[in-house]
């Protein structure tokens, strides 16, 4: 493949052409587990939009796979590269382009930091409100790119709500430019809408205007402590009922509790069975409107009460992003040497199911002995169940595949969807081929072979192959789109990392 490698140092500076075996280990994966990963052929770091297009023609030309990626924080094998593939790596376009106050917008290369556009943003007296767990190092690009969540999806919405226009670079190499800078516009097919959530299968987002908010007022934070996780749900079901707005309604679970306070201490309760942080941003309002909320959380709560201050609020959302990294260690301590691994499910299903939804993870994970913790966004039925398997044992990480894989059956059976945020990749691919149904996954083949006809971009990630890709035959779900034989998840394909 030296004359693919030849072609782009034409068309970069040779610097920004990575062949080391070192760079290309590390840019073979995100941080999902136990998910396939190739190895790249060469790395590019890119720095604005003509050298994206010269890449993907250089790619193009040879008929290369190309995969973009960002911070790789992702947890679904979205970034994770394939065999002889070109990496585009778009950290290196972290340019805050222009925040306009008056328009309320921000452009934005991919490369920039969630936490970093926040900043900004507040500057100016302004908010972006999706604050995925990785905010302070996901980047923009790859929230856009799985259409990413976080806590105040509840009252704020995900990425795409924000996303007014993009500019992106096709896999034949030109450059589209969608959506508007205006608050209102109609004009032609949602186009931006289609690139949201795509995992670069469709395209490579190069540029990105953002809609944002004036700055919410200071928020109260409400803690609800229970015996068992049906109770905080019941509880979540109840504040939704009674038509509360907060800003945000997190679930921890006792293994999340204990997880957390040995990765890091902070007095939380290890005996309790699970924990509810409320917050509400309204100012003056705010006090009135927790104490409602608390009515609703009080039954079957062992303790409720409300932090003193700012600082004690932000300790306690602080101990919520601990989740995930205090699982890894988690994971490590039980499985050492390297064999502890995580699997991070993203089920959602309607707010009324989420009681049968933690109740469910809680008998599946009993039933099959693996240990499964369930956290996450509450507040809009988006939950995380995480499963720890022990890499260097088959019959863990074969029980941890049909644990994972139950409890996608579940969230479906419920009325709920295979992914809420985290999206799809490689390890949710054939789930999504029963979710979405022989019609529904007709179309989105349909979009995919009409945009990259030769499949060159992110291939193997978001849908199964099938005519128009490789020839392969659809996978059918069952006629309830609930239940039945469905296709193992593509955890279950994967090579396990001793």
């Amino acid at each position: 493949m030296e004359p693919v490698v030849e072609g782009l140092r034409a068309v970069l500076p040779p610097d920004r052409v990575l062949t080391d075996p070192d760079l290309l280990e590390h840019h073979r994966r995100d941080k999902a587990d136990l998910c396939d990963a190739g190895v790249p052929l060469v790395v590019v770091r890119p720095k604005d939009t003509a050298e994206v297009a010269a890449v993907v023609k250089v790619a193009a030309a040879h008929g290369v796979p190309v995969v973009p990626q960002g911070a790789r924080t992702g947890l679904a094998g979205a970034a994770n590269a394939v065999d002889g593939a070109v990496v585009v790596s778009l950290a290196g376009m972290d340019r805050i382009v222009e925040v306009d106050p008056a328009e309320r917008i921000a452009v934005v290369q991919p490369g920039v930091v969630n936490a970093e556009l926040r900043r900004a943003a507040a500057k100016e007296g302004l908010a972006y409100p999706p604050d995925p767990g990785s905010w302070e190092s996901s980047t923009i690009g790859g929230n856009v790119a799985t259409n990413a969540g976080g806590m105040c999806c509840v009252k704020y919405g995900v990425t795409g709500e924000y996303v007014l226009g993009l500019e992106v670079v096709l896999a034949d190499g030109e450059v589209l430019r969608c959506g508007r800078r205006t608050a209102k516009g109609v004009a032609g097919y949602d186009l931006t809408a289609l690139f949201v959530g795509s995992e670069g299968t469709l395209g490579i987002i190069t540029e990105i205007t953002l809609r944002l908010r004036p700055a919410a007022a200071e928020s109260r934070t409400l803690v609800a402590v229970y015996p068992a996780v049906a109770a905080a749900g019941a509880a979540v079901a109840a504040l939704t009922a009674a038509g509360h707005a907060p800003s945000m309604v997190e679930l921890l679970d006792r293994t999340h509790l204990r997880a957390i306070e040995a990765y890091r201490p902070m007095g939380l309760d290890t005996g309790a069975g699970a924990m509810l942080l409320v917050a509400t941003d309204t100012g003056d309002r705010a006090g009135d409107e927790l104490d409602a909320i608390a009515e609703c959380c009080r039954p079957g709560a062992s303790e409720l009460y409300v932090a003193s201050d700012a600082v004690e609020a932000e300790a306690l959302t602080a101990a919520r992003r601990l989740a995930h990294p205090a699982m890894e260690h988690l994971a490590t301590a039980r499985h050492p040497d390297g064999r502890g691994g995580l699997v991070v499910d993203d089920i959602a299903v309607p707010r009324s199911r989420v009681v049968d939804l933690v109740v469910g993870v809680e008998e599946i994970a009993a039933r099959h002995d693996v240990l499964v913790g369930v956290v996450g966004h509450a507040g809009d039925g988006n939950l995380h169940p995480v499963i720890v398997v022990d890499r260097a044992d088959p019959s863990s990480v074969e029980r941890g595949r049909a644990v994972f894989d139950e409890i996608v059956r579940l969230g479906l059976s419920l009325g709920g969807t295979c992914t809420g945020e985290h999206g799809v990749g490689t390890l949710k691919r054939d789930w999504l081929a029963h979710e979405l149904g022989p019609v529904g996954l007709r179309v989105h083949r349909a979009v995919k072979a009409a945009l990259d006809p030769a499949g060159i971009l992110n291939p193997g990630k978001v849908i199964t192959p099938g005519p128009g890709l490789d020839g392969a035959t659809a996978v059918a779900a069952p006629a309830d789109g609930t239940s039945g034989d469905a296709p193992r998840s593509a955890v279950v394909e994967s090579r396990v990392r001793a």
